[in-house]
């Protein structure tokens, strides 16, 4: 037999995420190495949620940590910290994280801060976002860099619509007020137009839109005058091109009906709806009875490649929709839906897929979410199970078992499956015993954890047998269970589809660069 052609005899690929040599300990006292300062911002920043509190740490611990982070590497590697931030906002979809880390980056010195700061707003609401932000931590008097940024969000992303659903008079930051603290430029004389509406709405709330200039405002205003016992009769003869006229969102058509929405309300919306909010709504159809062509319109939404697609759904939000839905044929859709998700999941063959069911996992991933972190990764494995031929799955806690799956079942059956398995493990964290006890040679290729890594058995079980580990981080915690980066070991990071675009890379055996 020759020594020497075995597949895993060969320099491994690296990749982007590393630890030093320093060691130290995980939280739950198993041996850790402390990762690099950019791979420990790039872990953070995209499994953070803002103002919410973890399993291990405090929201001001993880908030402060989180800020001298993004200073520290920005003095050392502004360039990094610079392209990290639109793909935090415009790959991973966090809102929050990548307007703290787009100012912090401003506040601790970075060049190019007004395009930083203008990659990461991508709503009609988030120019107002920064400007909170920045007098929460720094007071009302904003660097420059701050301001043009600001500026040039607001000039990219105030129109009627944006005006009508982002504005509303319970916020405390109004798109009047960004104008009059930013002085963006007008594109046009429509836009100058708005701005001008968008001041007098602010400060005399009498506001009068030209409908030649502002048609929608116009219309919305109209729309705002109907008496309410005519709103009802007005809808039903108006129907959804009227609504589509007025900007009407299915929250501000809630707002504006006496009484909520009825399967009526419902139908005349639907056609305007993106696949996220329809999605979101299965059961407020169920509950109201739509018609039957209403339904099969939805259906047809949420199962076109193109409007997922452009919804930019995370496979755990398919999931939660998926909870919630009363209906089989729902439930039948969103298994296309899933599937839609996940194109950046790579075909693995030979695969063993390891899930933490340990109770720090079983925290919701945020204050207002009932998703929790087990939720997620099982989500997330049973997406790379479906995807590859011969996996094997274990869930691990205090103790690990093997999970068998009924034969021809779907990722959202297998989901299902994994989270009512919840407590037959325990609630400890041994993963690499878990590793250990699963990973056969015979059968298994690599193996793909998803976890927050905080292992107590690390450094106490031996895993060097095993070719390939990726652990795919769903916490952000600093301490690493296993060293990363090279020789088989390689950290990813994130709730959606992208996380696993440094998986294809590695498979294909060449160095992975950071995702941005």
């Amino acid at each position: 037999m020759s020594k020497f052609s075995h597949k895993y005899i060969r320099i491994r690929p690296t990749a982007p995420v590393t630890t030093s040599g320093g060691r130290t300990l995980t939280h739950e006292r198993g041996i850790g190495y402390e990762p690099d300062l950019e791979s420990e911002l790039f872990l953070m920043a995209a499994t953070y949620m803002a103002t919410e509190p973890t399993f291990y740490q405090t929201a001001e611990a993880r908030e402060d940590r989180f800020v001298d982070l993004v200073h520290r590497v920005t003095a050392t590697n502004p360039e990094f910290v610079a392209r990290l931030a639109p793909y935090l906002r415009k790959e991973l979809k966090i809102r929050s994280a990548s307007i703290m880390l787009a100012a912090e980056y401003v506040a601790a010195g970075g060049e190019g801060g007004r395009a930083v700061i203008n990659s990461v707003l991508q709503r009609g609401d988030e120019p107002a976002e920064m400007v909170g932000y920045w007098h929460s931590r720094y007071g009302r008097s904003m660097k420059m860099a701050v301001k043009r940024g600001v500026a040039d969000g607001a000039t990219r992303l105030y129109n009627e619509r944006s005006a009508l659903r982002y504005d509303g008079l319970g916020r405390g930051i109004r798109m009047a007020d960004v104008i009059e603290l930013t002085h963006p430029k007008p594109r046009d004389a429509t836009q100058s137009a708005l701005f001008g509406w968008l001041l007098d709405h602010r400060h005399h709330n009498d506001a009068v839109a030209d409908p030649h200039v502002l048609p929608m405002l116009a219309a919305a205003k109209s729309k705002a005058s109907i008496p309410v016992e005519e709103r009802r009769e007005a809808l039903r003869s108006e129907g959804s091109g009227a609504l589509a006229k007025a900007g009407t969102s299915w929250e501000r058509l809630a707002g504006w009906l006496p009484g909520g929405m009825d399967a009526e309300a419902w139908e005349s919306v639907i056609p305007t709806m993106g696949a996220m909010a329809l999605i979101r709504n299965l059961r407020n159809f169920d509950e109201q009875g739509v018609s039957r062509a209403a339904v099969e319109a939805v259906l047809a939404r949420i199962t076109d490649a193109d409007e997922v697609a452009k919804a930019r759904l995370f496979p755990y939000q398919v999931w939660a929709a998926y909870k919630a839905a009363p209906s089989d044929y729902w439930k039948r859709a969103l298994g296309t839906t899933l599937e839609l998700t996940t194109q950046n999941v790579p075909t693995l063959d030979r695969t063993l897929v390891v899930i933490d069911m340990s109770g720090s996992m079983q925290a919701p991933v945020s204050a207002r979410s009932r998703m929790s972190r087990v939720e997620v990764g099982a989500v997330m494995a049973a997406v790379t199970m479906s995807r590859s031929a011969q996996a094997d799955t274990v869930i691990f806690g205090q103790s690990n078992k093997a999970v068998r799956f009924r034969k021809g079942s779907s990722t959202l059956a297998r989901v299902d499956q994994i989270v009512k398995m919840l407590g037959h493990v325990g609630h400890a964290t041994n993963g690499h015993t878990a590793i250990r006890d699963h990973f056969d040679p015979r059968k298994h290729d690599r193996v793909v954890m998803f976890t927050d890594d905080q292992m107590a058995d690390a450094g106490r079980v031996d895993i060097g047998h095993v070719p390939v580990i990726y652990t795919v981080d769903l916490a952000g915690y600093r301490p690493r269970s296993t060293p990363a980066g090279q020789r088989g070991r390689y950290t990813l990071a994130g709730f959606s589809d992208a996380t696993f675009s440094l998986m294809q890379t590695l498979e294909a055996g060449s160095n992975a660069n950071w995702p941005f």
